[in-house]
């Protein structure tokens, strides 16, 4: 089991996600003093007879005076048995790019709804952009459980509605937990409370620190994107020629037969070196570089890549893409791409078809994607890409659309139709 746990919460606003956030923080005291006792007199000031927890996460002025959370923050929190990365992301509907941001690296991510509310609009597009992110495992959090008349009977009802939900978006019923919750008052967060007799479950911390958490599924071999050409060319080392990268699948060891691609030339690697020596074997996620055995010709922006299941690299494809900008996205729109080390020039050929999160259905060939919706989307690019489908590997499936002109992000994409591995309603 890994000691490390990459955890995100998503939500509608005024859901409760900074105070829980904000509790999660204080119960597993990784907090110091001094920040709580400046919570305490800012409550105090405003008049609350307990800490306003959510005062802890909010760091942004904007965040306090308007009660919301705007940017995604990255909090850092342990207990004795694991420790966990937690981005915290904002529950308005205009950022939900910033959502897919956060949860785009998430092992679990913690969805919350108020229980006076139920299941909403916004939990049912969080849920979708979830589900075609790939994330495995899910937490439904029901908070201000302690707000309604008849707890037991409000908790029965979202589950089942939530259950349905995500068992149309792909999820098996073992990687979905719900808990009811009170973030305010601590209940079912760290401690099992009394007042939830209804539930026997864990507590949302015992969730956190029992289910296992997988490294990537080995589903393809060594993907390493080249970051960087290390040629020192001084006296201690003259001919060194190393090439820098994080491994973003599979492994890597001395012996191993590579190809570099898009070019095709195949070659061995003869050592993996660190600032801390030489390794036997480089995992997923680690940082290397790599010394190869010939003296081959190797650029930022190629893969080295496992012989038996290299990738193809390609010029035109399908793309899932959730669009995040304010003009909306038309046919014939020239952008830059950017998959891992690579940027090149792309041509969007068609909108195949639009996504509705709400009813699961599809609308083929609409004339836009506008702010914040999903569509399937063709590709083509000026220089071809070394890439796998999404559903087959998150790191190497995934790319940027930019703005030529002003270099921002203008979508985020998916290699493949993510989309088909949902259960569709009737198609439009």
């Amino acid at each position: 089991m890994s000691d490390l746990l990459r955890l995100a919460t998503a939500g509608s606003v005024d859901d409760g996600k900074s105070t829980l956030v904000g509790r999660l923080l204080y119960d597993t005291k990784s907090v110091l003093a001094d920040q709580i006792d400046a919570v305490t007199r800012a409550s105090v000031d405003r008049g609350l007879d307990t800490p306003d927890l959510s005062l802890l996460v909010d760091g942004l002025r904007a965040e306090r005076e308007q009660g919301i959370t705007i940017d995604v923050a990255y909090r850092y929190f342990a207990t004795p048995n694991r420790t966990f990365v937690l981005a915290d992301t904002p529950g308005h509907v205009q950022y939900t790019r910033n959502t897919v941001s956060g949860a785009s690296t998430a092992q679990l991510v913690i969805l919350l709804v108020d229980a006076r509310k139920g299941v909403i609009s916004q939990t049912r597009k969080h849920a979708a952009v979830l589900a075609l992110l790939g994330v495995p495992r899910l937490v439904l959090a029901v908070n201000k459980i302690d707000l309604v008349e008849d707890p037991a009977q409000v908790y029965a009802d979202i589950c089942a509605e939530f259950t349905a939900l995500t068992s149309s978006l792909g999820w098996a019923a073992e990687d979905v937990q719900e808990i009811p919750v009170s973030a305010l008052h601590g209940d079912n967060v760290a401690v099992r409370s009394e007042n939830t007799p209804y539930y026997d479950g864990p507590t949302l911390i015992e969730h956190l620190e029992s289910i296992p958490v997988d490294a990537e599924p080995h589903r393809v071999g060594l993907r390493f994107p080249v970051q960087y050409v290390i040629r020192p060319r001084t006296a201690e080392f003259p001919d060194y020629r190393g090439y820098a990268g994080q491994v973003a699948a599979g492994s890597v060891r001395p012996g191993d037969d590579v190809v570099i691609l898009p070019s095709g030339t195949r070659t061995t690697v003869a050592r993996v070196d660190t600032a801390d020596g030489q390794l036997d074997v480089a995992h997923a996620g680690r940082s290397v570089t790599l010394i190869l055995a010939d003296d081959v010709d190797v650029s930022r922006g190629d893969t080295i890549a496992s012989v038996t299941d290299a990738p193809a690299a390609i010029g035109e494809f399908d793309a899932t893409v959730c669009w995040l900008a304010e003009k909306p996205l038309r046919p014939g729109a020239r952008l830059l791409l950017k998959h891992g080390t690579r940027t090149t020039q792309a041509i969007v050929g068609s909108i195949v078809e639009r996504f509705d999160e709400q009813d699961l259905t599809t609308e083929q060939l609409p004339e836009t994607l506008e702010l914040n919706e999903i569509g399937k989307i063709s590709v083509r690019v000026a220089e071809p890409i070394v890439a796998d489908d999404y559903r087959l590997n998150r790191h190497t499936g995934s790319f940027l659309l930019i703005d030529p002109a002003g270099g921002n992000t203008l979508a985020a994409g998916l290699v493949g139709d993510a989309i088909a591995a949902i259960e569709l309603g009737e198609r439009v």
